[in-house]
């Protein structure tokens, strides 16, 4: 795929990767020269506590074509305090102005073994949901076995605009957090032959409400399986794109250009 006319000149963007991650700090310079050898010259990099901020606003601030989100991932709200509601607020309000500033994010439900109370994770999913709407933000949410509960929020919250961050739900669930106005992000795990259900989504749903992203250091694609140490980074979407593009049987410069047009949406530009 990467001969195929124009390839090489497409300017992709990555959109979900935690470039603040402890795991990409050391080779970081070198990192975002890789991406952008690759194509890749647009990130989008949620934060998941608010002690990520800084490091996510400064990332931002030094290189062109990184936007950020600031929320507080679900998995975090174990040690997170209520107050940090307000702190997210006093970020946004402090913010609001800035063009890089693209989301409430990452947040939502995990209901994976193990995960927090989920009573504790739906009040800061719906605090953080309120100024989302309060301060009309798009959303970025974590939603790992948890899609109806999600979208149930979602609809309650009449949160109109967000991206599904590493979609795998059914196709039902698909379609009803599509029809709430949401793109679902898909990466690495497509890039797997035991993925099915997660391909068939990636085959089957419209261009025009999908996304791309690496979850970068995590959800590492499938040509990692013998490098289980070695972080996945943003230098691998034109690969995963590759992959789709294949699975789809349509041209990399059709994904590409479908998912730069879902991006200026997301970003209201169009």
């Amino acid at each position: 795929m990467r001969s195929e006319p124009g390839a090489d000149r497409l300017n992709w963007c990555d959109t979900h990767c935690h470039l603040d991650a402890f795991e990409l700090q050391a080779d970081f310079d070198a990192l975002i020269k890789r991406s952008i050898d690759a194509g890749v010259r647009q990130w989008i990099v949620p934060a998941v506590s608010t002690s990520a901020f800084e490091r996510v606003l400064a990332i931002a601030q030094g290189n062109d074509g990184v936007h950020y989100a600031l929320g507080i991932h679900p998995l975090y709200v174990k040690t997170a305090k209520t107050s940090h509601i307000d702190q997210l607020e006093a970020w946004v309000l402090t913010h609001r102005s800035d063009h890089k500033l693209l989301a409430i994010g990452e947040i939502g439900l995990d209901l994976y073994p193990g995960h927090p109370p989920i009573e504790r994770q739906q009040w800061f999913f719906e605090q953080q949901l309120r100024l989302a709407r309060r301060y009309e933000l798009a959303v970025i949410v974590h939603a790992r076995r948890a899609a109806d509960q999600v979208f149930s929020a979602l609809r309650r919250f009449n949160i109109r605009r967000g991206i599904i961050h590493a979609f795998n739900g059914s196709e039902q669930q698909a379609q009803a957090l599509i029809g709430q106005g949401m793109l679902l992000g898909f990466g690495g795990s497509l890039t797997f032959e035991g993925s099915r259900r997660i391909r068939r989504l990636a085959q089957a749903l419209p261009l025009r409400n999908m996304l791309l992203e690496t979850d970068a250091p995590d959800i590492r694609p499938s040509w990692f399986t013998d490098q289980a140490d070695r972080p996945n980074e943003p230098s691998e979407l034109p690969a995963i794109a590759a992959c789709l593009a294949a699975l789809r049987g349509q041209s990399l410069v059709a994904l590409h250009d479908a998912f730069a047009e879902n991006l200026l949406r997301f970003k209201q530009l169009l």
